[in-house]
């Protein structure tokens, strides 16, 4: 047999470019540019192989003798080494257990659960930008609570919500890996909390104008422009801003808009579609908008695709308000609970929002479209002042 094991540490350290034989089929080529590679050298079924070892910088001359005596007992066996190594990668792939791999999977198995898909890549974004830079390519199993804390501790009382909503992601994912067989700790998740203890952070509601005051500033929206009629459209139905943003003519039919039960929020799972009565008012604001339409889109942007938050946002922030448009929901909430005689779960259903429990909900078919409209039709007076109510001036 060859003669093993011929060169020492000092050798491959200081040996200039060339190739150097271990014996045994391993070599080493150092390059004129510095580099150097470990390589083993076979006659596998006849035919000569040559496979690589990796750089010398990363695997040192015990590691490429150790690896070098792997290979060739694979080559003893009858195998082609350089075909095993690839079958053994191909399973290592098939067998990614890393949590970035799962939390992928737990994803792609949730899309029909989420708004259009999850294509937005809203529901895997705690995990991307602050769970897996950090945990991404440990495999799960592996995963304790001291390594969830040590990640999110961070962004915990920074940004809570954020934080919180990791959390929730990665208890999805674990239970997700649980159920694909695989022995991970479902209760890590909760250990993680209690070592981070409870949240400093003290969640804020977004400001909003008493109702009293909203007239004002409806009535000083007087510029046919997309930004002042949406917000005009806005405060008069009283829904959320993305559904108004992307509303399309063709959702309306006669004095009803309605909303597809994907764009609503927060209706526990439901994908109803979600009926808006139009007072008149809401009407006529409709119809000085039709001129802005733009691929069956009310309210478009400047450039493509329809108007942002941000853009209303913008527009109170230049008159000097800390109100933002979101806010209007609360200011309609309150006068429905203090102007009204509006039943709860009538006046919860003005704004989307899902009242009762399961069982009333399967009970109760309907929706309160008829008193809703008549409760639309008086926030309508309210609106362009016709109350009778004394009411504040907003800063132009």
């Amino acid at each position: 047999m060859r003669a093993l094991n011929k060169l020492t540490s000092a050798q491959v350290k200081s040996a200039g470019p060339g190739k150097y034989g271990d014996g045994g089929g391993l070599w080493l080529h150092k390059r004129e540019d510095g580099g150097a590679q470990w390589f083993l050298r076979m006659t596998v079924h006849g035919r000569r192989r040559e496979m690589g070892l990796g750089n010398l910088s990363a695997v040192s001359l015990k590691e490429a003798r150790e690896a070098a005596e792997r290979w060739r007992a694979v080559a003893r066996s009858g195998k082609d080494p350089i075909k095993e190594r690839q079958r053994l990668g191909r399973e290592a792939e098939r067998m990614d257990n890393t949590l970035r791999t799962v939390a992928e999977d737990a994803f792609e198995a949730r899309k029909a659960e989420l708004k259009g898909d999850g294509k937005a890549g809203r529901w895997f974004s705690p995990l991307e930008l602050h769970v897996l830079p950090k945990l991404g390519k440990v495999p799960v199993e592996e995963l304790d609570q001291q390594d969830i804390k040590n990640t999110l501790a961070p962004i915990w009382h920074e940004k809570a919500d954020t934080a919180r909503k990791a959390m929730n992601r990665l208890s999805i994912v674990f239970r997700h890996a649980a159920a694909l067989g695989l022995d991970v700790d479902l209760q890590a998740i909760d250990k993680a909390k209690a070592l981070l203890g409870k949240s400093r952070h003290k969640a804020t509601n977004i400001p909003s104008l008493p109702w009293q005051v909203v007239p004002a500033f409806y009535q000083s929206l007087t510029e046919p422009t997309v930004t002042q009629l949406a917000l005009r459209l806005l405060i008069l139905t009283g829904v959320r801003s993305k559904p108004l943003r992307f509303m399309r003519l063709e959702n309306v039919e006669g004095d009803i808009w309605t909303i597809p039960g994907e764009e609503m929020k927060g209706r526990l799972g439901q994908t109803a579609d979600f009926r808006v009565p139009l007072s008149t008012e809401a009407l006529a604001v409709i119809e000085m908008a039709k001129p802005h339409e733009r691929e069956g889109y009310l309210f478009p942007s400047v450039r493509k695709g329809v108007i942002s938050d941000a853009t209303m946002a913008r527009f109170m922030e230049r008159k000097g308000m800390e109100e933002r448009p979101h806010g209007f929901r609360s200011s309609l909430r309150t006068w429905l609970a203090e102007a009204t005689d509006a039943p709860h779960e009538v006046a919860e259903t003005v704004l989307g929002h899902v009242a009762g429990s399961a069982v009333e909900r399967a009970y109760r078919r309907t929706d309160f479209l008829e008193q809703r409209r008549v409760l639309m039709e008086r926030w309508v007076q309210v609106c362009l002042g016709r109350t009778g109510e004394v009411l504040a001036m907003v800063s132009s």
